[in-house]
């Protein structure tokens, strides 16, 4: 594995375990919920730019990446 593909797996790794934490969720839990609505993807994708935010942003941004994923979904 190259070395950005290794950071970008490190950095998910990174967030759900945070989400995880903070949702006090199992880790199958968070993995289902972040998959279903495409966060980690999503995370993957906007690496470049997402790393270098705080944890506490990462996981605002995350609930409202969810919220908006839900509205489309109803």
């Amino acid at each position: 594995m190259d070395k950005r593909k290794q950071d970008i797996a490190y950095f998910v790794s990174f967030c759900i375990e945070q989400y995880k934490k903070a949702k006090h969720l199992t880790s199958a839990e968070a993995i289902d919920l972040l998959s279903h609505y495409q966060v980690l993807d999503y995370l993957s994708d906007h690496y470049e730019i997402l790393h270098t935010q705080s944890r506490q942003w990462l996981l605002e941004d995350i609930d409202e990446f969810i919220k908006l994923r839900k509205e489309k979904e109803a």
